[in-house]
Order: structure tokens, then sequence, then C-alpha cells
């Protein structure tokens, strides 16, 4: 027999009882469709009873005689009755199962809509799925304390000072890495090869690559095809150079010093660059590489063969020892050279001038990233919405892989352990190898040493530290948060005037960049560089690094970026049950003076982060 309640299974005769029709037994679902102890013969038994009653009248009276008929009278009424309920009772089983159908069938279809989005990577699914989780804050008592605090500043005048550099001499700096060279410095001689590059990576690794490139053509006196960029099933991006960058422009500011062409001639397109050993990959050369290294693994395949493919180039050249020029020409190609095509200025263009007035003065980051996008007349649209005139941009970096890689911990308990501990056995099996052959770290002294990244609550509690009001409109750079809402929710509290490029942009704007990674980092990149503020987290981070180097180059003192110092805060932090907030403030705001600090780039310092210095900007007196 089916089961009770399936469309599909025959349903048998209802089996009657007579205490059941009688009223005597109360009713019982359950026993709806079965068939009762006794079977047939019990029925029959029931009805012979019934039988022998109304034959022996002489025995009862007539009142008793009248009783018995109508009580037969109305058995027969009951079963009528209890027929209907069971064939209502059948169609609104059907019609459950009906209605559950279609609902499983638009499951499905929305499952399937969700595999067809490329965007989300393995890593972005996993963090999608915990948004719904409860709520997880590390630091009550200083959260609290934090909200108190906001709210007493509320109607308070804000402290001008948030929102500008520290120190009057970084204004002393200008950008003069595209100054006029002597002829016989710049004038590139008889090539003696091609180069072609296919950089890995996303957005700003990709960019890095450029203009160590054009570094290395430069300095083995070759040609630079245009860089081509490897498709990677983490970034998901078919983009190449002309889709991001432009070309034309790219190629007329270089073109004193670096020959760059868009394509190998013919004759050299259809050679096997791999039979015929120029084919040189990461194993071929060092990380952070010297012009040494060059000159005896690449020059002689180049003067050979005329051409070599530098394949899965990234940061292969070191930042010292490193010729003067050749140090120039990188910050040449990275501010100056590197312009967004027009389609992502625009929308770009769009981020900004939403998130605050239109009537803001332009600044030289403006017209450097934007173009002369920002000089059309504005729409009308979105006015109701428009922010203040300032606002902050924030780098969180969150994600999955980042946390599940620190091997810290961040207040999830067992159920976080065990999630992050299954992602890195899937996703970093060489670093679990690495773990079984070393002493063990503990979270609590990972910590400690600053090598945590740092959560959206401590995040929003360092920017309340610093002064930044409860409105402070803020906008969101990066990939999805781990944990979701569960996480952000603290951040939130603090500051809820938070968006991203999804929420300022219409779907049809943001259309042209769905599934195209590098061009949605470009958009962060735009909103993080003109921001009134930057703030980051993490100064590992390579978008972090290149949008503080193109404030510091082009923000004309005006430009300040937050690093936190996380080795520092952590030891803040873990006073958080006992610390008053007007300590929790000073020690946060003398963290971050610090770190802005002026001082010129240090030897094996990043040039792209640090463009203070000769090569790169010019010192006023």
């Amino acid at each position: 027999m089916g089961k009770q309640g399936s469309p599909r299974s025959p349903r048998p005769e209802p089996q009657i009882d007579d205490d059941l029709s009688s009223g005597t037994k109360d009713y019982d679902p359950s026993n709806v469709g079965r068939r009762m102890p006794g079977g047939d013969n019990h029925l029959n038994s029931k009805m012979l009873l019934l039988h022998g009653l109304r034959n022996d009248s002489v025995k009862y009276t007539t009142c008793k005689g009248s009783f018995v008929g109508k009580k037969h009278l109305w058995l027969r009424k009951d079963v009528r009755s209890i027929i209907f309920v069971f064939a209502l009772m059948g169609f609104l089983l059907l019609l459950d199962s009906f209605l559950v159908s279609i609902f499983d069938s638009m499951v499905l279809q929305n499952s399937s809509a969700i595999r067809k989005l490329p965007v989300l990577k393995e890593e972005d699914r996993d963090a999608y799925l915990m948004k719904e989780k409860a709520p997880v804050q590390m630091y009550d008592r200083l959260l609290k304390l934090a909200k108190g605090a906001l709210a007493e500043k509320e109607f308070k005048p804000e402290l001008s000072t948030l929102w500008k550099e520290p120190y009057r001499q970084v204004a002393a700096w200008k950008p003069c890495a595209d100054r006029k060279v002597s002829p016989s410095l710049g004038k590139y001689k008889k090539s003696n090869g091609y180069i072609v590059v296919s950089a890995n990576g996303g957005l700003n690794q990709q960019r890095v690559a450029i203009c160590n490139a054009v570094a290395v053509a430069s300095l083995l006196n070759a040609t630079l095809v245009l860089p081509r960029f490897l498709y990677s099933n983490v970034w998901n991006d078919p983009s190449q150079f002309g889709d991001i960058y432009q070309e034309e422009h790219f190629m007329d500011v270089l073109k004193d010093e670096v020959k760059v062409v868009k394509e190998l001639p013919s004759h050299l397109k259809s050679l096997d660059l791999e039979a015929i050993g120029s084919l040189i990959t990461d194993a071929d050369l060092v990380k952070e590489a010297k012009p040494i290294d060059y000159i005896r693994v690449v020059l002689p395949l180049l003067l050979r063969n005329r051409v070599v493919h530098l394949l899965g180039y990234g940061n292969r050249l070191g930042f010292d020892p490193l010729p003067s020029e050749l140090q120039r020409l990188r910050c040449k190609c990275n501010f100056h050279a590197l312009k967004f095509v027009p389609e992502i200025q625009h929308v770009g263009s769009l981020l900004v001038r939403r998130i605050r007035k239109y009537d803001a003065a332009l600044s030289m980051l403006d017209k450097q990233l934007l173009g002369n996008f920002m000089h059309r007349s504005p729409s009308k649209e979105h006015d109701a919405a428009r922010g203040p005139s300032k606002y902050l941009a924030l780098h969180l970096r969150f994600e999955i892989d980042m946390v599940a890689y620190s091997l810290c911990e961040f207040g999830g308990g067992e159920s976080e352990k065990k999630e992050l501990q299954t992602y890195r056995e899937v996703h970093f099996p060489l670093l679990i190898e690495r773990l079984k052959n070393s002493k063990p770290v503990s979270p609590r002294e990972l910590r400690k040493l600053g090598r945590c990244p740092l959560t959206p609550e401590e995040a929003g509690l360092v920017l309340a530290g610093i002064g930044f009001k409860h409105g402070t409109y803020i906008y969101l750079a990066g990939s999805q948060i781990y944990g979701g809402n569960s996480r952000m929710n603290s951040f939130t509290s603090l500051y809820p005037n938070l968006v991203t490029k999804e929420t300022l942009l219409t779907p049809s704007e943001l259309a042209p960049f769905q599934n195209f990674s590098s061009k949605l980092a470009a958009l962060d990149f735009i909103a993080c560089a003109t921001a009134d503020v930057f703030a980051m987290t993490d100064s590992g981070s390579q978008l972090s690094s290149l949008v503080s180097g193109f404030r510091t180059y082009y923000g004309d003192g005006r430009a300040p970026t937050l690093r936190p110092n996380k080795k520092r805060l952590a030891a803040i932090l873990s006073e958080n049950s006992t610390i008053q907030w007007n300590s929790f403030e000073d020690r946060v705001k003398k963290m971050i003076e610090e770190g802005q600090r002026v001082h010129m780039r240090r030897f094996g310092r990043s040039i792209y982060r640090q463009p203070r210095c000769q090569q790169c900007m010019c010192k006023s007196h």
C-alpha cells in the first residue's frame, strides 16, 4: 500500500466502524484508508446485530423501535458525510502535491540561474550561503562604548582634520615621472627583438606586470608587444589590454623611450616559441629578479631568436637595486601611460558623482582617472539620493580565502573552525602539508603578531576611534565578506550609510561589467583613489597598495590614507574588557597618525605604493 497522502497511491475503500459512526469514539485521521481489525467479519457481525434489533420488535417499545430506525437513518446520512470528508481530504492532498511540485520547479530554475553566474567563485557561494548566520561580535563592550560616543558626537561639529593630511610637507612633493629626458638617454636604438608578455592575476597584479615589462623592454633595448592577459578560473575575466586600458594613449606616452607595437610581425607569429626555447616562465626567473638576471637569462634568447615570451609574468622584477631611469619609467607607465578606457571612466564618474555633490571641486585624481567625464553637465537622476561632498572609501579584506589562509580565529566558535579547516583542506593543500612539518602557532599568537585580517567589527571600531561620525558616507570596495550580514551587522550599526557599486549603479549601467571581474575591480580602484579619505585594512593588498600610491602621487597633500598597524591594534583591542573609550580613541589616533608620516621611499619598497622619491616625484622648496 502506498504512503499515506501520496496522490499516486490507490486509496482503499474506508472501513466504517460502528463506534466511529455513532460518535462514541474520537475521530483518528491515521485510520483513514486503513482496514480495521476484524475485517469483513467484524462489519458483518455489526450488520447482523442491527438486523436482529430491527426484527425483535416485541422486546422493545415503540419508542425504542423508533429510536433504532432514526439511528439507522442517521447512520446512512453520516456515511455520506464521511465519504464527502474523505473526498475533500483527497482533493486537498492532490492540491498540496501540485503546489509542492510547482515550488520545486521554481527552486530548480533559480538554482540553474545561480549556477550560470560565473562571477560567483566557489568561495563566494560559500560566503553567500553564510549570510543568514547569527551576528558575530568579538568586542561587545567596546562596540557599546563606540555607539555611545558616536551618539554624543552626532550634533557636534566634525573635526576638519579628519579629511586632511596631518603633515604639511606632503604637499611639497609633485608628480614629475613624465618629465622630458635627454635624447641620449631616452631614445631607443635599434631593437634587439620583441618581448611578448602574458600577465597573470587580476587587474592590479596585471598592472604591476605591465609596468615591469616596460622597464624590462627598456633594459634589454627591445620592442614591447602590447601585453596579453591570461585567463584564470579564479578571476573569470577574458578581458584583454584594450578592454581595460587605452592602447593608443599607452603607446603614445611611452613612444620616446620604449617602442610598443600591437602585435608581432608576421614572420615571427608562426614560430613555436616553446620549441625554439623562447618561452620563459617563473621557473626561469627568480621572484624579484635583478637586472643582471634578465641580462643573463633573457637577453641571449632575445638576440638569438629575435623574440621571447614571458609567460605568467608578474612580480619578476625587484625594486632595488635598479637604475634610476628604469624606476622613473615604471612610474611613468603606472601613473601616466595606463588610462582606463572611456567606458570604465564614464561609469566610474557615475559612482563618484552619486556619492558626493556634483559641485565638489575636481581634484587632480578626478582628472587623471576620469578624464573629461566629470566635466559633463550632471543629469538630475539620483538627485534625491545625492550624498555629501565628502566620502570615505574602505577596502575591507575579509574574503573567505584570506580568512582561511590566515589560520586565525574570529569569534565564530567551533562551527567556524571546522568550516575554515574544511576550506583550507580543499583550496590550500600545500598549506596543510607545510603545517604538518612545522611548529604550530596559536591563533592568539598570530593575532598578537598582527597577522590576522581585520574583521568588519574591528574596522568600524577604528573609524569610530579616529572620530568619523555616525552619518559618514562610506564606499565599500572588495569581494563578498566572509560571513555576510552576520559579520557586517556590527559595522553597519556604527556606520549605516554604506554603499557599493552594486547599490549606486542601476542594473543596466552595471550590466556591461557583469562577468568581467577586472572591469569591476577598475570601478573599485576609481572610487577608492578619488575618495576624500581612503582606509585599508590590509597594507599587503595589491589594490590598497596601488590606490595609496596614486593618492600619494596625485593627491597634492589633500588625499589622506589610513593604514592601521595590525600588531598595535591587536594590543589595543586585547584590553576590550577594561579600556576606557577616551584611551581607546587616543591610542588609535596615534597609531593612524604615525602611519601617515611623510618619508621617502625606502630601499626595496614598492615604487608603485611609495612613489615619493626622486625617480617619480619632485620636491619643491
